[in-house]
């Protein structure tokens, strides 16, 4: 008696999961690496994205270009622990009262993923969005913001680093910040969030 068809097709779908793993998992460490300071914050969002890998290339639909899709899913953790950031208190700043304090930060709120269809398209548009929001920030006000918000890094450090003086720096990132709410909250507004 032959074997169904379906495990034939599980089979080759194990063996192209692990394909496309080794194939391009030193890049992708490469690139979280790139982003993310803390080798231990980097070793959970690349372990994330491979569960995510995993089960979506298990679903009926396949995946088209599994390589962008791998860093497109990085790029959305990344992303994710900023917004779990904004919870800390943003120590590097002047001490000044909140409302002053709040032009350096961006609130991202993102539906989860498991609150159905309507979420995951929402979130999906926020985070191409913001995407595409900082690819038009200019350069210095990008790096900052990356610098900070998803590497971690004081402003302390990135003045003694880069001989940019701290004032400059935090003016780069509110600028950065400012715009970033301006393209966020149109979608906001559309999705009603």
């Amino acid at each position: 008696m032959e074997p169904p068809p379906t495990s034939h097709t599980t089979i080759d779908r194990e063996s192209d999961i692990t394909a496309t793993v080794v194939r391009e998992r030193a890049r992708l460490v490469n690139f979280i690496r790139r982003r993310i300071r803390d080798p231990e914050d980097a070793e959970d969002i690349l372990q994330d994205v491979l569960h995510e890998f995993v089960q979506a290339y298990r679903l009926p639909a396949p995946i088209e270009q599994a390589s962008a899709w791998l860093f497109r899913a990085a790029r959305n953790r990344i992303i994710d622990r900023f917004r779990k950031k904004k919870e800390l208190p943003l120590a590097d700043l002047p001490q000044a009262d909140d409302d002053a304090g709040n032009e350096y930060r961006l609130d991202l709120i993102l539906p989860a993923y498991d609150t159905g269809p309507e979420a995951v398209y929402a979130r999906t548009l926020l985070l191409k969005t913001l995407q595409d929001a900082l690819d038009e920030l200019p350069a210095n006000q990008r790096e900052v913001f990356v610098a900070h918000e998803l590497e971690g890094r004081s402003f302390k450090d990135m003045a003694s680093e880069s001989g940019v003086a701290l004032n400059t720096l935090l003016a780069r990132k509110r600028y950065a910040v400012l715009h970033l709410r301006a393209r966020l909250q149109t979608i906001y507004d559309d999705l009603d969030i």
